[in-house]
């Protein structure tokens, strides 16, 4: 691997004769050593013009296909500002071919730049934040490699793209643009250099991940998680999406849950219409209280505690029409839809006993497990799977059922290798749980 030099680098600058070592700073839970912090300010070639012409399109097509090697790619989205989650840039490094920034806006699709990645690895940071954005525009990767998945897998202590970055690479990268409105136009240019930043060492950063799991012996429990991501696709739309509502917890009857959903559905239209993030017109904490108040007039509305948001005097009218259409509904939502999903682990013990003992043998032996192999448990096992598999239990325990059953959720092959022994181990001889202490007399 190159170095990268940053520009604030002063080139022939006399070595210090005082010391002739370098420092190094340690990562925990490897024995790797990464120089003392250089920050990354500037992309290596200069911060590239935004693509946003169809010619330019094309030009940037031919290169990327002409290029050599992984394809580095990022998105970024105006999450809190605009409706949705469509990407407003794509960024892509491919050695021999550069930095492309494109702006997606002008164009149906990216079918083109799709094309010229036919067989190409793409290096993501966290895919599944940007894969549902790309798959929109017509892109999705034939193969992947997930480098905040992959350091998960190596045991780092931190997985966010600048902490690992900085413990492999010993380059600092800010961040404090991640949370910007990208749908701002036109770009400004440290934005731009921030952008174009996110991709310019993942080739590099790739390189040192796979070394470290190599070590381990973990590059195939990776192989086998990126060819995971990519086999399950974009997630179908959630049923009834106003049951996320944050704060819904607080409504106990099912009229006033009404008046939530039908308020809920309105915002929805309506930022669609505006493109704008829902939130920015009329909080969630907003649609809750005034769906526990139900007022019946647009003042009583207006003096509903908690009642805010750009649009909650201007659009009064429109949401006080939600909350009467809500009081005049026969047919009212279920408080909870029906799932097939295990009761909460606290009310185990009370429900069901010897689920409980279960669950509370097997989950120590995988956290064992899952220290002594340096990865956070949920990585070793879905916490969900663990929890199905101790609540109905195969007929007849064996390793084979049990990796049957943890197969038909999902699990990979490499989970299920570690995993499943230590469940069946641990369902054939569930530990007793400990008495319950005596509630104190009142």
């Amino acid at each position: 691997m190159t170095p990268h030099t940053p520009d604030n680098t002063t080139a022939g600058a006399p070595a210090d004769d005082t010391d002739d070592t370098t420092d190094h700073i340690m990562v925990e839970g490897f024995d790797s050593q990464v120089p003392v912090v250089i920050d990354l300010d500037a992309p290596r070639d200069g911060v590239p013009l935004v693509i946003e012409t169809q010619s330019g399109l094309e030009r940037c097509a031919a290169a990327i296909a002409a290029g050599t090697g992984p394809a580095g790619v990022d998105a970024e989205r105006a999450s809190g500002f605009r409706y949705g989650q469509r990407a407003f840039l794509v960024q892509i490094r491919r050695e021999g071919s550069g930095t492309w920034l494109i702006d997606p806006e002008p164009f149906d699709d990216l079918a083109i730049i799709n094309d010229a990645l036919k067989g190409v690895e793409w290096i993501l940071h966290a895919a599944s934040q940007d894969l549902p954005c790309l798959l929109e525009l017509g892109m999705w990767p034939d193969k992947l490699f997930d480098t905040e998945l992959a350091a998960r897998l190596a045991g780092l202590p931190r997985v966010g793209l600048a902490a690992v970055i900085e413990q492999l690479l010993g380059f600092g990268l800010a961040k404090e643009h991640s949370a910007a409105d990208w749908s701002t136009r036109p770009l400004p240019e440290p934005w731009l250099r921030y952008a174009a930043l996110d991709v310019e060492v993942l080739t590099e950063l790739r390189e040192e991940l796979i070394d470290l799991l190599v070590a381990d012996g973990k590059l195939d429990y990776a192989e086998q998680e990126f060819a995971a991501i990519l086999a399950a696709g974009v997630a179908p739309p959630r049923i009834d999406p106003w049951r996320k509502t944050s704060g819904l917890h607080q409504i106990r009857d099912r009229r006033q849950l009404a008046a939530v959903r039908e308020m809920w559905l309105e915002r929805d239209s309506l930022a669609q219409k505006r493109d704008v993030a829902p939130g920015r017109l009329i909080p969630d904490s907003a649609l809750v209280s005034a769906a526990k108040a139900m007022p019946a007039t647009v003042p009583q509305l207006l003096g509903t505690k908690g009642f805010h948001g750009r649009a909650a005097q201007r659009e009064a009218p429109r949401w006080l029409r939600c909350i009467a259409a809500a009081r005049d509904l026969e047919e009212l939502p279920p408080l909870h839809l029906p799932t097939n999903a295990p009761p909460p682990p606290r009310v185990w013990a009370d429900r069901d006993p010897e689920a409980a003992a279960r669950l509370s043998t097997a989950r120590p032996l995988l956290q064992a497990k899952a220290d002594e192999l340096n990865l956070p448990m949920e990585n070793l096992l879905t916490p969900d799977y663990l929890r199905r598999v101790a609540w109905r239990p195969p007929v007849d325990v064996t390793v084979e059922t049990v990796a049957a059953d943890l197969r038909s959720l999902g699990a990979r092959e490499w989970q299920i290798g570690l995993a499943a022994p230590l469940i069946t181990a641990a369902f054939l001889n569930p530990q007793p749980l400990p008495p319950k202490e005596p509630k104190a007399a009142e």
